[in-house]
């Protein structure tokens, strides 16, 4: 018996009712969840790159206030990277919550957490008012809303790839990551227009706090439209049959350990790779290069919006060639890209800058574009939200710690810039590697391409 038979064989039932189960879904069903989780990851997004460019432009004045600039960045982007370490535990309990009572319940859940959350980080007083309890509330907030972020993203698209037909599973799974550009546009977008619409000392005494109260509002616009969502059809077979795990995290720590190494190296570059190419660029072209913080928060916004295509052909590639195809290749990409993308950044020109910043993040949105339909594809229907959950937020806890260390390594080397691109490679041939591997590791579905 081949290794591949030994991993398939525990899990045959399942797999044979997801086969079965997905066999009579159509596109309409498919889009019609695909649109109701981008919602809920656009709002995800929305609030983490919030905070990213916050900790950038913001607490590392307000809320951590120290002589040394780069220390006092150091400690802002360590809040930024608190909050990515909640979200494993946070994968973990609204994994098995999700294994158990199910995708739409959960993701009820964690979408009213978030957007709390955020809302409540615009209404924090500053350092100048309540002292050193604005840092310890900060981190508090941050750590919150990692947990809830942390059963987010997985559930998501837990329940878009379980509701699309197989052949086509990488085209719609390729939708929810689009909420990650439309987080990025309204996020820079708003505090873009904050910088415009506001003096420097507005913006730093109040207006950076508009985009976070924005937070309430949409929060139950995406409310409203999640609660139309269905529930996942293979889950209600997996219930009606009795397949339903009973203890999801033992299981997939027993059985999927590997699996969920695979999947967050699978991930890394899309989150990891995004966050040094957006929250650390921000930092070195505004502190080290004095490039204008409005023009670093431009190279974010079109970005992300020449992004949004680029993940839908993505998705398109990955369901006609298979999204590990997409992740080697695209990883490969990202690699060639890395070192003219930060030799451009130094450039006075801000046209050649936004272009820069373009080009990185547009490289590595290909294998972000199929990374859920890999991280989903390596466990089974039993056990998918809990182990998905496992990888995308081991990968998000490693990234939350990008730009710290990209900070530390570039300062070490004098600014410059090349320990950064080098980081940049790294996470792109590490990513490339796990898309070698994941086919070989994933579940056996009829019709459906790795």
């Amino acid at each position: 018996m081949s290794d591949h038979d030994a991993t398939v064989r525990p899990h045959q039932h399942s797999e044979n009712i997801e086969a079965g189960t997905t066999r009579t879904l159509t596109d309409k069903e498919a889009s019609k969840v695909a649109i109701g989780a981008l919602v809920g990851t656009a709002m995800e997004w929305y609030d983490f790159f919030l905070f990213s460019a916050a900790a950038a432009l913001i607490f590392n004045v307000h809320y951590f206030t120290n002589d040394n600039a780069t220390a006092a960045a150091m400690a802002s982007f360590a809040t930024f990277g608190v909050g990515l370490v909640a979200r494993p535990i946070g994968g973990m309990f609204f994994g098995v919550m999700g294994d158990k009572i199910g995708r739409r319940k959960t993701l009820l859940i964690t979408i009213v957490g978030i957007g709390a959350v955020t809302g409540l980080i615009g209404l924090l007083p500053d350092y100048g008012a309540i002292g050193i309890a604005a840092p310890i509330l900060l981190v508090l907030l941050r750590i919150f809303q990692g947990l809830f972020v942390g059963g987010e993203w997985s559930g998501a698209m837990t329940i878009v790839v379980e509701n699309a037909p197989l052949k086509r599973r990488a085209r719609y799974a390729a939708l929810p990551q689009i909420g990650s550009p439309i987080g990025t546009i309204l996020s820079s977008g708003g505090f873009f227009l904050m910088t415009l619409y506001f003096s420097q000392e507005n913006f730093s005494s109040f207006g950076w706090r508009i985009p976070f109260l924005a937070a309430f509002p949409m929060l139950l616009v995406a409310l409203y439209i999640r609660s139309k969502l269905d529930e996942s059809p293979v889950f209600k077979e997996l219930v009606e049959s009795g397949e339903t795990e009973k203890t999801p995290i033992r299981t997939v720590l027993r059985d999927s350990w590997k699996h969920i190494i695979i999947g967050m190296a699978a991930a890394l570059l899309g989150v990891g790779g995004f966050y040094l190419v957006t929250a650390f660029l921000v930092y070195y072209g505004t502190r080290v290069l004095d490039h204008s913080a409005s023009l670093m928060l431009l190279g974010t916004l079109v970005a992300a919006v020449v992004e949004i295509p680029i993940l839908i052909a993505g998705g398109r590639i990955a369901e006609r060639f298979g999204a590990s195809k997409v992740i080697i290749y695209g990883g490969l990409l990202s690699a060639v890209v890395a070192v003219p993308a930060f030799m451009m950044l130094e450039s006075n020109n801000p046209l050649v800058v936004v272009l820069a910043m373009t080009l990185a993040v547009g490289a590595l949105s290909f294998p972000y574009a199929a990374s859920g339909t890999v991280l989903t594809g390596l466990f089974p229907a039993s056990t998918r939200y809990t182990g998905v959950g496992f990888a995308q937020n081991v990968a998000g806890m490693v990234s939350g710690f990008v730009p710290l260390l990209a900070i530390a390594l570039v300062a070490a080397a004098g600014n410059h810039w090349w320990p950064a691109a080098a980081m940049l490679v790294f996470l792109s041939l590490f990513t490339a590697v796990a898309g070698v591997i994941a086919p070989r590791m994933s579940v056996d579905l009829p019709d459906f391409k790795h």
